[in-house]
């Protein structure tokens, strides 16, 4: 991990993930974001819980980076997916598969790893 100083909310949801224990946050009516969230931006409801994540969630799109800005040039080439998980949708790396192997509607677990180049955190998906 970097020395950086921690992004609040962000690394809080960041290490409930590395726990196994990752959520998001739903108001009554259903609709689903990621922290931090006071109001539902959907329905205006300020009644929101957090609701684990489900174990896997489906590649919805992805792209793979070969050219990279120079903050991430040692992470190339990699695969930059978003993935669904019922409500929300989480974006992130995807590693453990060759990028010709990715699809959309590919099963994927959630876990954190480093950037190549910054060593920052960053949300992390392998196929399951």
């Amino acid at each position: 991990m970097s020395d950086k100083a921690r992004d609040g909310a962000f690394d809080d949801w960041l290490d409930a993930i590395e726990d196994d224990s990752g959520y998001y946050v739903e108001c009554e009516n259903g609709h689903g974001w990621l922290p931090p969230r006071r109001v539902c931006p959907d329905c205006g409801s300020r009644d929101l819980s957090e609701t684990p994540l489900p174990d896997a969630g489906e590649v919805a799109t992805f792209t793979e980076v070969s050219v990279a800005t120079p903050q991430f040039s040692a992470d190339t080439p990699y695969v930059t997916a978003i993935v669904d998980y019922g409500p929300v949708r989480v974006t992130g790396l995807l590693r453990g598969a060759d990028p010709d192997d990715v699809d959309v509607g590919m099963p994927v677990g959630i876990g954190v790893g480093e950037r190549e180049t910054t060593g920052d955190r960053a949300v992390v998906f392998r196929p399951r």
